[in-house]
């Protein structure tokens, strides 16, 4: 192969690779274009002669490049990103919503809000009037299952039981 065509094969590349970067961000085709560049540099000035050398010294400058800069470089330029969490259940714990329909004990006939959405609710203990807060606790399949927030109205055991006394 031609000395000049492998020269330009370099520069070429390693410009290439370069703005390939901007295209599909990793950090690490910068480093392979930028060492190839480096290479072509130094062919046309005439300090590097043998295709091996040239090789080889690409091969060296791309490793010593993305094993040692790379992780400055992501350390110091941080990409845009959030955490959150896939779990919805672990999300809804504990969020206080407000009660829609009267849910009570019993059944799963009562109805909260929560983010806008209507949930069928269960309460843990009595029964929670429709328009009050109530916690939530956990979730059984579709329905979830709430505490009330304050003051709570007594179930029927509890009402049958004080009635008693």
């Amino acid at each position: 192969m031609d000395a000049d065509l492998i020269t330009w094969a370099f520069l070429g590349g390693g410009i290439l690779l370069m703005i390939l970067e901007f295209v599909l961000p990793s950090g690490v085709a910068f480093f392979l274009g930028f060492s190839g560049l480096s290479v072509g540099i130094l062919r046309l000035a005439g300090i590097l002669t043998g295709t091996g050398s040239s090789v080889l010294l690409w091969l060296a400058l791309s490793v010593a490049l993305t094993l040692i800069i790379r992780p400055f470089i992501k350390k110091y330029f941080k990409p845009e990103s959030y955490f959150k969490y896939a779990d919805e259940d672990y999300e809804a714990m504990d969020q206080v919503v407000e009660v829609v329909e009267a849910v009570n004990s019993d059944d799963n006939s009562g109805k909260i809000r929560m983010n806008g959405t209507l949930w069928r609710a269960r309460s843990l203990e009595g029964r929670i009037p429709a328009g009050k807060k109530a916690k939530i606790r956990f979730r059984e399949n579709t329905t979830w299952i709430v505490e009330a927030v304050g003051i709570k109205e007594p179930s029927k055991e509890q009402l049958r039981n004080s009635n008693q006394n």
